[in-house]
């Protein structure tokens, strides 16, 4: 009777133990609940969102920013957008073969895009846009047959767009703009229906989306048209031929021609500045800032050469004009655009004439000439903040670099919120911000980039400043507002950390811009390796908060960019404030 007992008691610990076992199997989290487990995993950096995803859970589907289909509870959508979201894209997203919408847009991703998300074949919609993505784009993002939207612009994607993505025939928005892209765009399939939106700020893409010639040679000839059309090939070859020589003959009898007159003539009148400062000129001053007559003013002008310039820009060519008592201006030469420039541009130059404030470069007047303006600034002896960093020799210890800081942050602060007009300056970068003796800043060029902004001049500088200053937005819209420019002022701010240019060969080797690299340092916690190694007497107090600064002003997400009236606030309070012992000796 008792082995009978003990019989019934072990059976009924097999049952509960079968049971258990049972119950684990039940509640184990499914496969797609897996794919997302290692998806998040590859991500240590966010705004806490992945928090919510629970291993225990039986499925995903309850999961923020996921989406089940109600029966089978297999992953139909994954959307994390603007969430700051850090890392690598997990290439097990591939797994999630029922896949129609992945919307990881505008968050801080790096690394290349998987191959493997060509094994989702159901997916529907595809939203990369705004990381900081490298490498090329996958062949196999053509296997994706049902595919209507893709959008991979703002990112740092190399190489050609592969010939695969013309077989999506079911494509209704493609954006590949602001890229690292090159060759030739495919000219099959959907992919022929998009213009030049689509492949915008790729400087050396071609086909005739963009109406660019590939030079790949001209249409296919029949082959009985071959002979004749060799021979009559072969009759304009010795005519081009002959042409050309002779043409060379006569480029090198006015070369020797010129170079006689040179001689003859003299130097110096080749080196003139070539202004035409006709008796018709004029000197507009503003506020009595020139204590000059415009006839002293004109005289020295007509003197200036090539000897007396100190720099140029996308504005113009800068000149530097020493007048008869010792003081010093610098001078902006900015050619003339069109018949109808002069009434506009004297009416804003007014206003930017009026504008005055310490960490402003003071524009004192301008001279209206024939063919071109000549705007009469402050000349301060420091240069520019590019040429410190990056020209010259010379090394910015750690103080220096937070004044520097700090004078731009006030300059445009006061042209944000406290002159009137208000100004949104469109083009911060270093060579903007102008040095005195004492390392104090002063932004200059304030306004000119929307007094000159016409059509041809704004692509050109989106396409130039596309992983440079200009924040996402404003690439992919053209629109720049206050939040533009503090994120310009915040790729500044690491520009003056590191010592190195925002699109420096050593990022760009990686596959980062400087924000990009800022974000990757971030998530390893190395930020300090994005110090300059030659910068002395770091404060790591003052590092820290001034890094917390320029992450907010770089966000993805314009509407999480501090003011940059906050921005002041917060370095007087936590950067520049000096400690105690700064005062006084603690004994």
């Amino acid at each position: 009777m008792d082995g009978f007992s003990l019989k019934i008691q072990e059976l009924l610990f097999l049952i509960v133990l079968l049971l258990f076992i049972s119950s684990r199997v039940m509640l184990a989290l499914s496969p797609d609940g897996q794919v997302l487990v290692n998806f998040r995993t590859s991500i240590p950096g966010s705004d806490a969102v992945l928090e919510q995803w629970r291993p225990e859970d039986s499925d995903p589907c309850g999961w923020k920013g996921v989406q089940c289909d109600p029966k089978s509870k297999r992953v139909t959508s994954l959307s994390l957008p603007y969430h700051r979201l850090s890392g690598s894209i997990s290439p097990d997203i591939g797994k999630l073969d029922q896949l129609q919408f992945l919307f990881l847009h505008d968050n801080n991703f790096y690394g290349t895009i998987p191959p493997a998300l060509g094994n989702c074949t159901k997916l529907k919609s595809l939203f990369l846009q705004g990381n900081y993505l490298s490498g090329s784009i996958p062949d196999e993002l053509g296997n994706l047959p049902e595919l209507e939207h893709i959008d991979l612009s703002s990112n740092s994607l190399s190489g050609s767009i592969p010939p695969s993505l013309g077989k999506l025939n079911n494509l209704v928005t493609f954006n590949m703009s602001t890229n690292f892209l090159v060759g030739q765009i495919p000219s099959d399939g959907r992919i022929t229906n998009f213009g030049n939106d689509s492949f915008l700020g790729n400087r050396n893409l071609c086909g005739k989306q963009i109406s660019q010639n590939c030079n790949t040679g001209g249409p296919s000839i029949p082959g009985s048209q071959v002979s004749a059309q060799n021979q009559s090939k072969n009759g304009r070859l010795l005519i081009s031929a002959s042409a050309t020589v002779g043409a060379l003959l006569l480029v090198a009898l006015m070369c020797f021609w010129g170079c006689f007159l040179y001689k003859r003539l003299g130097k110096n009148d080749g080196k003139r500045l070539g202004i035409d400062v006709c008796p018709g000129a004029s000197i507009v001053m503003f506020h009595g800032d020139l204590p000059y007559s415009s006839k002293d003013i004109i005289k020295k002008l007509e003197t200036l050469d090539e000897e007396h310039i100190i720099g140029s820009g996308g504005f113009g060519t800068v000149y530097k004009l020493a007048m008869d008592d010792g003081n010093v201006f610098a001078l902006k030469r900015i050619i003339k655009m069109n018949e109808g420039f002069d009434r506009f541009f004297e009416r804003e130059l007014e206003i930017l004439g009026s504008i005055k404030h310490r960490y402003l470069v003071n524009l004192r007047g301008y001279c209206n000439s024939p063919t071109s303006k000549l705007l009469i600034y402050d000349f301060l002896s420091g240069g520019s903040l590019d040429e410190v960093l990056h020209e010259r020799s010379e090394q910015l210890d750690w103080g220096a670099r937070l004044t520097v800081i700090m004078g731009a942050a006030k300059g445009l602060a006061y042209l944000h919120h406290d002159c009137s007009p208000r100004v949104i300056h469109r083009d911060i970068k270093s060579s903007n911000i102008l040095l005195d003796g004492n390392f104090e800043a002063r932004v200059s060029d304030f306004g000119l980039a929307k007094l000159l902004g016409d059509e041809e001049s704004h692509i050109t500088t989106i396409v130039a400043g596309t992983f440079g200053y200009l924040a996402p937005e404003y690439m992919q819209s053209g629109r720049a507002t206050e939040k533009t420019d503090v994120y310009s002022f915040g790729v500044l701010v690491l520009e003056v950390i590191s010592g190195k240019r925002p699109t420096d060969a050593s990022y760009i080797e990686k596959g980062f811009n400087i924000v990009g690299w800022l974000n990757y340092l971030a998530s390893e916690n190395r930020r300090m390796e994005i110090v300059d190694p030659l910068c002395e007497r770091v404060q790591t107090e003052s590092l820290d908060s001034l890094l917390s600064v320029a992450t907010q002003c770089v966000s993805s997400s314009p509407d999480e960019r501090p003011t940059m009236h906050r921005v002041v606030q917060i370095l007087e309070s936590e950067i520049m404030t000096p400690c105690p012992s700064d005062f006084y000796d603690s004994d």
